[in-house]
């Protein structure tokens, strides 16, 4: 909230600095001799713009410089009758206008978009008895000067008879003679009262507006959204207040007869209306900010308070460069220019903690981490404790905390123990060679059965097989995934399931081999004389007939011996049922 108020009190600011940027350029003769800002205007006068030439001619008039005055008309009249036409123009303009335009274009080139000449600009309209007449400026280019913004000639002749035709207006023909008679600072004293009645008056009308439409969705959004939103969204009622108020102060500013009332009216509902949009727009971050942080994890709090206060420098930022470009006419060229320049500087000076705060923004909304997570990244394992800004903090087993940037962090490969839905329990049983054939159907099949009964075991994963022959066992796998998330509860099963096993291979009459040797004493009797003829005479036959099976056999002989072995063996529960 002190943010939100700091960054209202910024464009308050902006607003009394963009007024008085504006009355300098109305009145140049003001300032000068001091340093004025860059601007896009090059006539000294602020005759580039449409709304330059106009301010500027009226500002001259209430200071009664009409010499000034003059030189914002495209006129050949000089000395008294060039006065007179001063004064009565400027009596036009405060007093006869039925219709002005909202805004007067602060760009050099003026509106394109009114369906007059390039050179023409509308001021507004005078309706009299004998017709309507249009105020217009023009563009005009007097020898080698630069192009200016001038009262059209055209408008200067029919000023006379527009003056002549003028009634007085309603509003001033109700009110007490003192008040229209006297003047101060070159206005009637009924308009140095009117801000004090329209803006109080605004502001009633946009408290009045936001409890009319509070009153009306109450009920639907309290049933809809609950409780503890209609308490968050109490908040916005005083930017709605302010943005209401603002339609407001237009809508009065409408009635205006003056044109530089209209103009104050017209730059004050629009200021009004940035500030309130802008203040709307903090309060919303803030609030979207505080609905996150309950649905994030804690880790994530510092990364969603920064982006938030990013988004809110930068709604800060769009609502004075609105303020400073659109309605004082601040050239702000140069501004983003020079704001580039040091945008990229700074990128590059601040290249690595960039990167690790968008690291850090990736790993708070991708998760593949979060807090209390046991993982691996890179070379470190262990439990991620704090999630920063700049870098991640893993506490190891040996309970050391290892920091690992964030930009590092989210380009390696990281695996998150945390996150697996079951545990893998594989060990190789290694049975001693004295170990019978049968002795090791009987353990392999005792051990499927005890996978398949145990409640903790996925049963449609168990794999137990005799895989090999090794150096000084036989290698029994035994393959299973367990239904357990939390590492302590799977060691718990793991023991059970191991003991259990301990059991079966010990039931089955065999042991556990561990590498050893045996050296067995007893009477070489040589190889059996009758099995090395038999095999000889074999092979002799197999040469003597052309049917030695080297390299390899013959494809008739592989097509002939081709799944003719008996599988699964003679007597399995397997076999039997395929037959069945």
């Amino acid at each position: 909230m002190l943010l939100i108020r700091i960054a209202m009190a910024s464009l308050l600011a902006a607003c009394l600095v963009t007024g008085a940027h504006a009355a300098e350029k109305a009145n140049p003769a003001a300032t000068k001799g001091a340093v004025q800002a860059e601007t896009t205007y090059d006539d000294p006068l602020g005759r580039s713009t449409p709304q330059g030439t106009a301010l500027g001619f009226l500002r001259a008039m209430q200071r009664e410089d009409f010499e000034r005055a003059v030189d914002y008309l495209d006129t050949r009249q000089t000395g008294k009758r060039a006065e007179q036409l001063a004064r009565e123009l400027n009596y036009i303009l405060n007093e006869g206008m039925s219709t002005i335009t909202t805004a007067l274009n602060i760009k050099p080139e003026g509106n394109l978009q009114d369906n007059l000449p390039d050179n023409r600009e509308l001021v507004g309209t005078v309706k009299t008895k004998r017709g309507e007449y249009k105020i217009l400026l023009e563009r005009v280019q007097k020898e080698n000067n630069p192009p200016v913004w001038l009262f059209s000639s055209e408008t200067l002749k029919l000023v006379p008879k527009i003056y002549e035709e003028i009634d007085v207006p309603w509003l001033e023909r109700h009110l007490p003679a003192a008040m229209t008679e006297n003047y101060l600072a070159g206005h009637p004293l009924y308009r140095w009262i009117i801000p004090l009645v329209v803006l109080p008056l605004a502001l009633f009308l946009g408290w009045l507006a936001i409890r009319v439409l509070f009153a009306l969705v109450r009920e639907p959004m309290r049933n809809r959204l609950g409780e503890a939103v209609m308490n968050k969204l109490r908040g916005v009622r005083n930017p709605l207040m302010l943005l209401f108020s603002a339609g407001a102060v237009y809508i009065i500013s409408l009635g205006s007869a003056s044109l530089l009332g209209r103009l104050f009216w017209t730059f004050l509902a629009s200021t009004m209306a940035v500030v309130g949009l802008t203040w709307l727009s903090l309060y919303l971050i803030d609030a979207g900010a505080e609905i996150i942080e309950r649905r994030r994890p804690e880790a994530a709090n510092a990364v969603i308070r920064l982006s938030a206060t990013l988004l809110k420098a930068l709604a800060v930022v769009v609502g004075l460069v609105v303020i400073f470009y659109y309605f004082a006419g601040i050239n702000l060229t140069a501004v983003v220019a020079g704001l580039g320049i040091g945008g990229i500087a700074v990128a590059f000076a601040a290249q690595k903690t960039i990167e690790n705060f968008f690291g850090g923004l990736f790993l708070v909304w991708d998760k593949p981490i979060r807090l209390g997570d046991y993982c691996k990244a890179g070379e470190h394992a262990g439990t991620v404790e704090h999630i920063g800004l700049r870098s991640t903090q893993i506490r190891t087993l040996a309970r050391t905390v290892v920091s690992i940037p964030n930009g590092q962090l989210s380009s390696i490969s990281v695996e998150n123990f945390a996150l697996r839905d079951r545990f893998l329990f594989k060990h190789t049983l290694t049975l001693r060679y004295e170990t019978t054939a049968d002795q090791l159907r009987f353990i392999l099949a005792r051990i499927r059965e005890l996978l398949y009964q145990h409640p903790r075991v996925d049963s449609a994963t168990a794999r137990v097989r005799f895989i090999g022959f090794g150096q000084s066992s036989l290698d029994v796998e035994v393959f299973a995934y367990v239904f357990e998330t939390v590492q302590e509860s799977f060691l718990a099963v793991q023991e059970d399931l191991l003991l259990r096993i301990m059991d079966l291979v010990e039931s089955g009459g065999s042991g556990f081999a561990f590498p050893s040797q045996t050296l067995y004493m007893s009477k070489d009797e040589g190889l059996d004389a009758e099995k090395s003829r038999r095999a000889a005479e074999t092979v002799r036959r197999w040469r003597d007939e052309g049917e030695l099976p080297f390299p390899d056999h013959t494809p008739a002989l592989v097509s002939h011996l081709d799944s003719t072995l008996d599988y699964p063996p003679k007597g399995s529960a397997l076999g039997e049922k395929d037959k069945g």
